[in-house]
Parts: structure tokens; C-alpha cells; sequence
């Protein structure tokens, strides 16, 4: 049977193995763009409604932070759940929450940086209102998160994106161990050094439709956002 084929039998049949291997992946990645959205929007909305020194350079350091070398984040969280690191202590290395951990510093910079500029645009302009309505600090950053969430939606799909294509550093901090921290992506550069093409074939088509379906998801929260300023 051709590779292919059986690769589209394991989806058609549900693979045990694949199935678990997506489970898994869903869960990590989706569990890091939570954890990067709790910190990233509002540090984002944080930097876009206030002035302070040295703003220019965050927003520089954020930005520039959005392509940070997945192999060196690995490396730097592997260090700190190590033994001999700061939260050994933890003894979560080599398990999805530090696959989580890694996945996050990852994606918040992401959602950060556009949830900066999404937030910063609508500030600039609801400012003279917000103003005439006495509208204190806090409860501005919160107007202007509600207003602006299908617009945050999509930086969240971006970071979840972003998240389910990462192979580097689950690598190093997860181990690749079969039935507990094996992802579709790191699964498919296994299977295919293993020569496995089947599974690793199959895997690719997952992914694929997944990032077909965040880039479907993405495009009708943008429409929705145009919609519902029209």
C-alpha cells in the first residue's frame, strides 16, 4: 500500500497513536496561548496606554522578541527546571507543563506586540471620549481589550499557530518521550528519521489542516472585527 494511503487510513481509522500525538499537541499548545494571553494582553494594553522612560526601547525589545530562536528558549527553560537549576526544584522536566513553560515565552511576545498596536490604534481613537467620560485607568485597559477582541483573537490564533509548528524546543525540554511528550511535530521528525513515513505522513496532514483551519478561524474574526466597526 502507498505510503500516503496508509497514512490517510491511520487518520480515517483514528490511530491510536496518532490520535494521542494530536491530543497532545492540542493540549500543550493551547494550554501555552492561554498562559501567553493572561500575561501578554495585558502587558500589551500596560505599554500601549501608558508613557514612561525608556517606552520606545520596550516596544523595540518586544517586537524583536517575536522571533526568538525556539532552540535558545529550550535551552534557557531546560536550564531553569534542570537539577542543578533555580526550579529543579519543580521537577517538571521532561513533562508537557515544561512543554507548556516553553511554548508561552514563545508566543507571548506575539501576543503582546500586536496587542500593543491593536490597542494603541484604539486609543488613539476613543481617547477624547474615554476622556469626556472620566473612564479611570483600569477600567480604560478593559474597555479597550472587550473592544478590540476580535482583533486580540487573531494575535491569539497567530501565537497558537506559532505554538503547534514549534519543534525545537519541546525537543529539549520534553525529550520527545513516546506516549507522554511526543508532538505531532516532533513525532514527524522521528518518524521520518526512523523511516516510519506512514505515521509521520499522516501527522503532517493533521497539522496542515490545523493551520489551514487558525488561518480560516483568523480571517473570520478579522471579517467579524470589519463588520462590527462598519
Amino acid at each position: 500500500m502507498p505510503t500516503d494511503t496508509s497514512a490517510l487510513d491511520l487518520i480515517l481509522r483514528a490511530d491510536p497513536a496518532l490520535v494521542g500525538i494530536v491530543r497532545l499537541s492540542l493540549l500543550v499548545s493551547l494550554s501555552a496561548v492561554v498562559l501567553a494571553a493572561l500575561i501578554g494582553i495585558p502587558l500589551g494594553a500596560l505599554i500601549a496606554l501608558t508613557r514612561f522612560p525608556g517606552r520606545n526601547g520596550a516596544i523595540v525589545l518586544l517586537n524583536a522578541l517575536m522571533g526568538l530562536p525556539p532552540v535558545v528558549v529550550g535551552l534557557l527553560v531546560y536550564l531553569m527546571l534542570s537539577r542543578s537549576g533555580p526550579l529543579g526544584s519543580w521537577g517538571i522536566l521532561f513533562t508537557p507543563q515544561a512543554m507548556i513553560i516553553a511554548q508561552s515565552i514563545l508566543v507571548m511576545p506575539i501576543v503582546a506586540a500586536l496587542a500593543r498596536q491593536t490597542i494603541e490604534d484604539l486609543w488613539e481613537e476613543y481617547r477624547d471620549e474615554l476622556a469626556a467620560l472620566n473612564v479611570g485607568p483600569v477600567r480604560r485597559i478593559f474597555t479597550l481589550i472587550y473592544d478590540a477582541r476580535f482583533s486580540l483573537l487573531t494575535a491569539l490564533l497567530a501565537g497558537f499557530g506559532r505554538a503547534a509548528a514549534e519543534v525545537g524546543a519541546v525537543i529539549i525540554v520534553g525529550g520527545n518521550i513516546d506516549g507522554f511528550t511526543r508532538t505531532m511535530t516532533t513525532a514527524i521528525a522521528l518518524e521520518t528519521s526512523k523511516g516510519d513515513l506512514p505515521l509521520a505522513i499522516g501527522l503532517g496532514m493533521v497539522l496542515i489542516s490545523l493551520v489551514i483551519v487558525v488561518n480560516a478561524l483568523a480571517w473570520g474574526a478579522r471579517r467579524a472585527s470589519e463588520r462590527y466597526a462598519g
